[in-house]
């Protein structure tokens, strides 16, 4: 019997093609595509709103009962309800959602204790190869290196920096001995930039359909070195979240990391 799977958020960029590869792939039931009861696609079929073939569930605002896996990656002004429901009914949580506050970011270790919990800025492959490549290489180059953070992303992104960016930089920091967020300084504009001493540049670009860049410079006098992670597509997060979904219905009650699904560190 396969796995049932609810996913919110399902009528946004990545809900759909969160359904669009669950559907293809097969390895899932999918009993509901939840929206804002606003959305002017509820009622429609989730599958061809996704542009997929019909599935006969509808696009609505009620979580049912019975489901093994949540994902989600909505606004996070509905993660505490997508929370609050996998505690109820004792389903593993995928959470994607970026710009969550510190008290969801606790309700959500908390939550932890009680159902199998996955929650990360970003789920491809590649990129939770760069989480783990960045701590590495900025100890290993020192300090004479200094750091700069460029993530670049569609003009429809409400948050910034992005949370993959932000991983990124509280990666370097836990490898150096810098201070998070402390260390952080965003963009520069002032007759006076000059870099201060053991400081992280973070800068956010908003552009058109850019799926997502992020570059790390390590730069010294004589040489630089950059570490990049570019997505062509949404279906790389689909699929990671998928990937994830699947790894963790059978796991106990924890706070998993991308690092743990992918047997990475």
């Amino acid at each position: 019997m396969k796995p049932k799977l609810i996913v919110c958020g399902a009528a946004g960029r990545m809900g759909k093609r969160i359904i669009s590869l669950a559907i293809e792939a097969d390895e899932f039931d999918v009993i509901a595509a939840i929206e804002n009861q606003d959305h002017p696609d509820i009622g429609k079929d989730a599958g061809i709103v996704a542009g997929m073939r019909p599935i006969n569930i509808e696009l609505g605002s009620t979580y049912p009962d019975g489901s093994d896996v949540v994902i989600d990656f909505s606004q996070p002004a509905a993660a505490d309800k997508t929370i609050d429901y996998c505690i109820e009914n004792g389903a593993a949580l995928v959470l994607g959602t970026t710009g969550l506050s510190e008290e969801q970011r606790e309700k959500i270790k908390t939550a932890s204790q009680k159902i199998p919990v996955i929650y990360a800025t970003n789920m491809s492959v590649g990129m939770n190869v760069l989480f783990s490549l960045v701590g590495k290489v900025a100890a290993m180059l020192g300090d004479d290196y200094d750091i700069e953070i460029i993530e670049q992303h569609h003009r429809f992104k409400k948050d910034a920096p992005s949370g993959s960016a932000l991983t990124l930089a509280e990666n370097i920091c836990s490898a150096t001995g810098r201070k998070f967020p402390d260390s952080l300084v965003h963009g520069r504009n002032a007759k006076e930039a000059i870099r201060q001493e053991g400081s992280i540049g973070m800068h956010a670009v908003r552009a058109g359909d850019i799926t997502g860049v992020h570059s790390v410079i390590f730069g010294t006098l004589g040489e630089k070195v950059t570490l990049n992670h570019t997505a062509h597509s949404r279906d790389t997060f689909a699929r990671g979240a998928l990937r994830a979904a699947k790894w963790l219905i059978d796991k106990k009650p924890n706070f998993y990391s991308m690092a743990d699904v992918l047997g990475i560190s």
